[in-house]
């Protein structure tokens, strides 16, 4: 289904500068919304460096560098993206994109994305690249993100965009031949860029993040999002289905999929961050069994009365976490630890390392319990909390009429 989800092959022309959008309030609302006009997709900055690396290895092998370049995504489609400029500079390539996102303007939108490519030294027999990140690109200081401390902050599938990227030009010029190059990709203004985004926070400091899983960025709009959940449900009550199973992506959704062989495709619905709003419908409209998915950090918003999990409502508390840990353990050093720690995803590391799971297991019934509130009294639930790798964690079940428990958070309440 993730790969449904990308358009095949388009082409990005002129970019226009767009206001940020009005981000309205998640509304409990089980009627689809009347119908808008289409939202533009834009592409992700690991795109546009996918891109711009293209167009640097182009100029550095001393070849004819095409004014628009054809970037493969992750899911097998593939995008043609304008260059912003390309040039030979002594002994490197360069050349550099401007970020389209679409109709989901974010502080990216509009920014330069730039790569300089060389040869690295000496012989070798396999393919290498090495990643540096130029000004404007952050570097990892903290623990608890999918890449180690010390490294730039180009995130493994941007990686792996630009080397397939690169070596499609490489081999063009050199068939067979091993490809060894150092890629440092820059972003101008990218430190000031940085400070509208969470890497402060995170412990990325000096720019911005090379970001994107699927290559595209989806415009985001509440209206249309709930639009297509409430579309997803009434085509699986459409096929006679009587059970619904609710992921918070594309890669929770694959890894449930599965986890769950013997399902239709049409039992499986993306809510995103909309779990009070998906909830509430699939009980209007009758589900008997609804299951919810989600990796851990999700997990813990909406066992803290989340009923909308995206980002700009703030991250997990783990703080309150934290005391969660003190409560089921005891243990006062392990609850400093977690309440201190940089994300949800270190947080879990804490956990898996201490054996704590009954954090975890309590973690999961408060999920439950709150998914539980949305639903009404009427649907069985199974709520599954899935590790980083995608492998159930915690599995839990409340049946139908079941009795919804207290979640943990600050004030207890539902976004």
């Amino acid at each position: 289904m993730l790969n449904s989800l990308l358009v095949p092959k388009q082409s990005y022309g002129t970019r226009k500068n767009l206001n940020n959008q009005d981000l309205n309030n998640d509304r409990d609302l089980s009627k689809p919304p009347r119908p808008r006009k289409e939202l533009r997709w834009g592409f992700s900055t690991g795109t546009a460096a996918a891109a711009a690396a293209q167009g640097a290895l182009w100029e550095l092998l001393a070849s004819s560098c095409p004014e628009a370049v054809e970037v493969p995504l992750p899911g097998g489609s593939s995008l043609t993206i304008p260059l912003y400029y390309h040039r030979r500079r002594g002994s490197w390539g360069e050349a550099a994109v401007l970020k389209d996102a679409g109709d989901d303007p974010d502080v990216t939108h509009g920014a330069e994305i730039g790569v300089r490519v060389w040869l690295l030294n000496g012989a070798g027999g396999r393919d290498e690249v090495v990643f540096q990140g130029g000004a404007g690109v952050g570097r990892v200081t903290k623990p608890g993100l999918v890449l180690p401390v010390g490294e730039p902050a180009i995130n493994p599938v941007p990686r792996r965009m630009i080397r397939r990227s690169l070596s499609q030009v490489w081999q063009k010029v050199f068939p067979g031949k091993a490809m060894r190059l150092a890629v440092e990709v820059f972003v101008p203004r990218g430190e000031e860029l940085a400070r509208h985004t969470l890497n402060p926070r995170l412990g990325i400091v000096g720019g911005i993040s090379i970001l994107g899983t699927t290559g595209r960025v989806k415009p985001f709009s509440h209206q249309a999002y709930r639009a297509t959940i409430v579309a997803g449900l009434k085509v699986a009550q459409a096929a006679g289905l009587n059970r619904v199973v609710f992921s918070t992506g594309g890669k929770s959704e694959a890894h449930l999929q599965a986890q769950l062989p013997e399902l239709p495709e049409a039992a499986f619905v993306q809510m995103g961050d909309y779990v009070r709003f998906a909830l509430k419908t699939a009980g209007n409209l009758k589900f008997a069994e609804i299951t919810v998915g989600a990796f851990f950090g999700k997990a813990v918003k909406i066992a803290q009365g989340r009923g909308q999990t995206h980002a700009s409502r703030g991250l997990a508390d783990l703080k309150a976490l934290g005391r969660l840990v003190l409560e089921k353990t005891g243990n006062v050093r392990l609850a400093e630890e977690v309440s201190r720690a940089n994300t949800a995803r270190q947080a879990l590391e804490i956990l898996l390392k201490a054996r704590a799971l009954p954090v975890v297991v309590a973690v999961g019934a408060r999920m439950l319990a709150a998914l539980r509130l949305y639903a009404g009294p009427g649907p069985e639930l199974t709520a599954v909390i899935l590790d980083f790798a995608g492998q159930p964690l915690w599995q839990g079940k409340s049946p139908g009429n079941g009795p919804a428990l207290p979640t943990f958070s600050k004030g207890g309440q539902g976004d």
